[in-house]
């Protein structure tokens, strides 16, 4: 990629988030008055003056905590610093410089000879500086020895254009329009089902982190990867939980809420992640599968339907296959009675993965590309008809008021997410049953594997 990366980096609540919205125009990063709050590192795109730039956002750095999350965040700066070909080291105008803020100084100054050699580029942002009145002068700030302060806020946006012209600056190449068309795949499911772990398997990288308390991503992450010369964002979601759980107090997890939703919305195809030891019980190793007892959470249905509603391509992964006892026809069996709780979403393919073991999940890209390429499949007219008509021909259609129907012509409407058009004389006379017939006929004859269909059925254009 040509796009230049820059990474906003400092202690906890200087307003990195506050910022990284800011200069991406969007409310991407959640932002929360709780330090902490920003545990993964965020990715984003901006735009400055028709120069674009990668942005990421990350958590607070506190180089010598023991804390467990505090620890794994600072191995996420570490990681942005080494991508990074910006470096903007945040400090707070109203605290003043703090001992942590001399710290991370320290250790960017270690690091200011690799970076000069490396052409990187590290700029100090005082934030918080509201109005003229909070400005403290620059002098204290020279004292952390990174060079000249830029002073902004975040908050109200004052002189955020001054630090976009300085990284503007640094920015020699711009983005084609061919790299910048992803193909969006969401990592989406409830909490601790292994999202981030099968993340990380995919990109064979610790882009995020990942530990065995749920809830740990908060945020949505974006991940940029090639496979095989296409570009694909994985979208790593915020744990779902159900909604009635989720009291509007507890603003930390609404708002995580609301970003799953959004990354569902801006998702090609929604790749569902259920945890295969919360949905089988009573089995042994060498017992039927038969006898167990299946049951699929009403949250992982509502996941399903929500993706479905939205007409995203979808692919169920069932995670923590290694746990579960199995023998030869247990993946069958599981797929089967799974799908006797998704009813009308028979079309949707299975795998079974483990993010532990690496179990398929090297399939888990292929599967999801199969989909994205069912979900932008295109028909032609002629060979629609001829295939369906012949059905509607030995199967013709019932109409509620006992007038003759007639389907006469058949065509596709839209693509990515397809539309199939059906045009008749009684477009509002064709029974549920009887679309539920050929929509299952379309599958049979075309695939669609993965991808929920729409119907219209239009009246016929009178001949004049």
């Amino acid at each position: 990629m040509s796009q230049k990366i820059t990474a906003i980096i400092g202690r906890p609540n200087v307003g990195k988030s506050s910022l990284f919205n800011r200069l991406i125009g969007k409310k991407i990063a959640i932002v929360h008055d709780l330090p902490g709050v920003t545990r993964d590192r965020n990715y984003g795109e901006a735009e400055w003056n028709g120069k674009k730039f990668f942005l990421i956002d990350t958590g607070g750095y506190v180089p010598d905590s023991k804390d467990t999350f505090e620890s794994a965040i600072r191995e996420q700066v570490k990681i942005s610093i080494e991508e990074a070909d910006i470096i903007l080291f945040v400090v707070d105008a109203k605290s003043g410089i703090t001992p942590l803020d001399l710290d991370i100084a320290k250790i960017l100054r270690r690091e200011v000879n690799i970076i000069e050699n490396n052409k990187k580029k590290v700029i100090l942002v005082v934030n918080k500086v509201d109005s003229s009145k909070d400005s403290v002068g620059k002098e204290e700030f020279f004292k952390l020895g990174i060079g000249e302060p830029v002073e902004v806020s975040a908050m109200v946006g004052r002189k955020s254009g001054d630090l976009l012209d300085k990284i503007s600056a640094e920015l020699i190449s711009e983005v084609s329009k061919d790299e910048n068309t992803t193909i969006k795949l969401a990592i989406i499911g409830r909490p601790n089902v292994g999202k981030s772990s099968l993340t990380n398997s995919i990109t064979q990288t610790n882009r995020n982190i990942v530990t065995d308390i749920p809830g740990t991503t908060r945020d949505s992450i974006d991940t940029l990867i090639k496979y095989h010369g296409k570009y694909i964002t994985l979208i790593d979601t915020a744990g779902l939980r159900k909604k009635s759980r989720i009291k509007r107090a507890e603003s930390l997890e609404y708002f995580s809420a609301l970003r799953t939703q959004k990354s569902i919305e801006r998702c090609d195809i929604a790749v569902i992640v259920i945890d295969a030891t919360t949905i089988i019980s009573k089995l042994s190793k060498f017992a039927d599968p038969q006898d167990a007892i299946f049951k699929l959470s009403r949250e992982d249905v509502e996941i399903i339907n929500k993706a479905a509603e939205l007409k995203k391509g979808i692919l169920i992964v069932i995670n923590k296959w290694d746990l579960i006892e199995k023998n030869s026809n247990t993946a069958k069996i599981f797929e089967e009675k799974v799908k006797e709780h998704l009813k009308t979403f028979d079309f949707i393919p299975f795998l079974f993965t483990s993010a532990i073991t690496k179990q398929r999940v090297s399939k888990l890209i292929e599967s999801a590309l199969l989909v994205y390429d069912n979900r932008a499949s295109v028909l032609k007219t002629s060979e629609l008809n001829d295939k369906i008509q012949s059905y509607i021909k030995q199967f013709p259609p019932r109409s509620k008021s006992h007038k003759e129907l007639k389907i006469n012509y058949i065509t596709q409407l839209k693509h990515s997410p397809p539309v199939i058009g059906f045009f008749c004389n009684l477009p509002d006379e064709i029974e549920v049953n009887y679309k539920r017939f050929l929509e299952n006929k379309i599958r049979e004859e075309f695939g669609f594997t993965g991808v929920p269909l729409t119907l219209v059925f239009k009246a016929k254009n009178k001949e004049k």
